[in-house]
């Protein structure tokens, strides 16, 4: 009898910790301070002190987060942003609403995240910042890409959506360029309870800005210095965040180890590409993405088994419908596009037990040669893609 495994369970994750929640919420229940206020300054000093930055800016969404740091950094209209294809539909979308052009670069094929070497190619007179993507949980290679954005005088804005406590060469991710921007929903290895996101930086200026931007321009009440919008963070989802901090490190150890023993148990197996930590790296393993041929084969049969999985994300950003305008084609980006095809995200979260990784790790094994294997036709045959057969996950 196969163990059923989830893909991510939250209540195994909130319920220890029920009664801290209940304190928390209750707390901002009884003062009143439900958006902005005194708890979501709290978490901010505590998420900056955490990430080793002068500043942190709470905010409604990840998406938020990038949207103004691209804002305070001046993006405006007729600039252009340098980032990659292969990331969640907000590093683009925060460009967009800024009225600048997303210009993509490639990713690397071992780490996932921005190949420096492509940025030369891609800036122009227009280019005002860069925005690498951290992509579940890696971090992308830092040094290369500060110092070209310092020789050509460009914003570096780091989206780690998905790298909370990554680390670059011993530094926090975040701290590295200008800005930092973090997505709190409710899946993140830091997650709220329902929709948040932060900056942080040690800039000033940057800041002063953010914090004027999501409270509709206010400097100070009713005198609007700048044209805003509303994104502040909700006291209870600070509340919950300040809680949930300070096990943050604790669940990243147990997705180490969880990542350790499905390394061990797939090495050897021809069928499967595991993930790279890469060498300057601290990965967290937000996302614990193996690349397999014959996808959709793979993930029926390890649905067969009790194995559910996701995939992040079946179609780059520069091939979607809403960016044809940009003008990509197919085969701009190769390895983007080939990595889209092959990535399958194995059940990844602190509470997973050493059972279920073995049992995740022997069914994938079992389902990748059979896929692959042409005299298991009949085991194959039984697969019937459909339009639900891929399931994105943000």
């Amino acid at each position: 009898m196969h163990i059923r495994v989830p893909f991510l369970d939250l209540n195994a994750h909130h319920a220890p910790l029920r009664s801290e929640f209940d304190r928390a919420i209750g707390e901002v229940i009884d003062s009143g301070a439900f958006a902005g206020g005194p708890f979501v300054e709290k978490f901010e000093a505590e998420f900056a002190t955490y990430n080793h930055s002068r500043y942190a800016v709470g905010l409604g969404s990840g998406t938020e987060a990038l949207w103004l740091a691209l804002l305070a950094c001046g993006v405006g209209p007729g600039d252009e942003v340098i980032t990659v294809p292969s990331s969640f539909m907000a590093t683009a979308e925060a460009i967009t609403y800024c009225s600048a052009r997303p210009v993509f670069v490639d990713v690397n094929e071992s780490t996932y995240t921005m190949d420096p070497a492509g940025l030369e190619k891609a800036i122009t007179a227009r280019t005002k910042a860069i925005i690498p993507v951290h992509l579940f949980g890696q971090v992308a290679d830092m040094d290369p890409i500060l110092d070209f954005a310092r020789k050509h005088g460009l914003f570096v804005i780091e989206d780690a959506a998905q790298a909370h406590g990554a680390e670059y060469k011993g530094r926090k991710v975040g701290a590295l360029g200008d800005a930092g921007c973090f997505s709190f929903y409710p899946g993140k290895n830091l997650g709220a309870f329902g929709e948040a996101g932060a900056v942080v930086t040690d800039n000033v200026e940057l800041q002063e800005k953010m914090r004027i931007l999501r409270d509709h321009g206010q400097a100070r009440k009713y005198r609007h210095t700048m044209i805003g919008w509303n994104c502040r963070m909700d006291g209870i989802q600070a509340a919950v965040l300040s809680v949930k901090l300070q096990y943050l490190e604790r669940g990243n150890l147990l997705r180490r180890v969880h990542a350790l023993q499905y390394d061990r148990a797939l090495h050897g197996v021809d069928e499967v590409v595991t993930p790279l930590e890469a060498d300057y790296a601290r990965h967290v393993y937000h996302i614990y993405a193996i690349r397999v041929q014959e996808r959709d084969q793979v993930m029926w049969l390890l649905k067969e088994k009790g194995i559910q999985c996701g995939v992040h994300y079946p179609v780059p950003i520069h091939l979607q419908k809403a960016y044809q305008s940009l003008g990509y084609k197919n085969g701009a980006f190769p390895i983007s596009e080939r990595i889209a095809k092959e990535f399958i995200s194995l059940p990844m979260f602190p509470e997973l037990t050493d059972a279920q990784v073995e049992m995740v790790a022997l069914c994938v094994k079992e389902a990748a040669a059979a896929a692959g294997d042409p005299s298991k036709k009949e085991i194959v045959s039984r697969f019937r893609p459909g339009p639900k057969s891929l399931v994105p996950i943000r």
